[in-house]
């Protein structure tokens, strides 16, 4: 009976453990405000763009790797996904993408996307009812596509700031799957 009530015990004081770990986690990615800091700028409006471009996602590297643009511009990038690999195209600062590296891992991890694809039914669940943080990939700074896809992302860069683009899938960062913004007067 001791025996039955200590392996409880341990049971119990696990599932603590993990709870508190997804809170600290789920605050953490809260946090972060993944497209949300007016530090580096705002979703934009597809008609008030100032102009398109077309950034290729080839492998693990981004044409072109450096992107120019004015303070206040809204541009309309077209992103092409002509690897076998599912990428991210994702504007942030380097805090920004390394917050959000941990975010990509744990998708990875839970199913919900594989080296080639989205798992639209793991991306869809209720991660809530199995004690997992809500996790979606629906930042307005960012988005994935698939192999042999393109998506598109609208954005105003509302302040001077150091900016990169990266896709932040585990192992692409730091592969260099990294592009620069630069602010031009």
């Amino acid at each position: 009976m001791a025996a039955t009530l200590n392996i409880i015990r341990l049971r119990l004081a696990a599932v603590s453990v993990a709870a508190a770990l997804i809170v600290t986690n789920h605050a953490v990615f809260a946090e972060a405000g993944h497209g949300k800091d007016a530090a580096i700028g705002e979703p934009g409006v597809k008609a008030k763009a100032s102009r398109t471009v077309t950034i290729t996602i080839r492998d693990n590297l981004y044409e072109p790797e450096t992107v120019e643009v004015k303070k206040g511009e809204t541009i309309r990038f077209v992103v092409k996904n002509t690897s076998e690999l599912l990428h991210e195209f994702n504007i942030g600062t380097a805090d920004m993408h390394a917050e959000h590296q941990k975010e990509m891992a744990q998708m990875v991890e839970h199913g919900m996307l594989t080296a080639t694809g989205i798992n639209q039914l793991m991306m869809n669940m209720d991660h809530g009812s199995a004690g997992l943080p809500s996790m979606k990939h629906d930042d307005p700074n960012a988005v994935l596509i698939e192999p042999g896809k393109t998506a598109e992302l609208v954005w105003k860069f509302t302040k001077d700031a150091k900016l990169d683009f990266a896709c932040n899938l585990p192992g692409h960062y730091e592969a260099g799957m990294v592009g620069h913004i630069k602010f031009r007067n």
